[in-house]
């Protein structure tokens, strides 16, 4: 078996104007992307890469987790204004490679910016944010008036 340096422009190059039609038709379907974005990434293509969020309620709070691998807690910032909760932040490279070509890239390294509609007011006093094993988790209490109540049936 002979192995190939790959070099840009060797592969799917020539159908991507025809892959990025494609993507954008099924997002406007679907209302989010198709692909995930590494099979979109080429080497040597300038694009920003967006972690991966997981958003779930409980009783009282929202808790929403970020994958951030390989960033300090100090290259994140997390903000709440209105209804809007907003992560962004920027993972640079370890060190600059300077070989002429890759084999192969697929990390992702940049600016990135998610912003995300909570679903009912929280009580932005109680926020909590913590960084562990590149794992950002934000706890977002409800406000008072939006945690359920239960209420008590008499009989007669």
């Amino acid at each position: 078996m002979v192995l190939e340096r790959w070099r840009p422009g060797w592969g799917i190059r020539p159908w991507r104007p025809f892959t990025e039609e494609l993507e954008r038709r099924f997002e406007e379907i679907l209302g989010r992307p198709f692909f995930p974005t590494a099979w979109r990434r080429l080497p040597g293509e300038e694009r920003g890469w967006v972690p991966p969020l997981e958003m779930f309620e409980k009783e009282d709070k929202f808790t929403v987790r970020a994958e951030l691998p390989g960033m300090k807690r100090e290259e994140i910032d997390v903000s709440v204004v209105g209804d809007t909760l907003t992560i962004k932040g920027e993972r640079k490279a370890e060190t600059e490679v300077k070989e002429e070509d890759y084999y192969c890239c697929e990390r992702s390294y940049g600016s990135f910016f998610r912003s995300i509609n909570l679903p009912s007011a929280v009580d932005t006093k109680k926020i909590e944010a913590s960084y562990e094993s590149g794992v950002l988790e934000i706890t977002l209490p409800k406000a008072p008036e939006i945690k359920p109540k239960k209420v008590e049936i008499s009989v007669k």
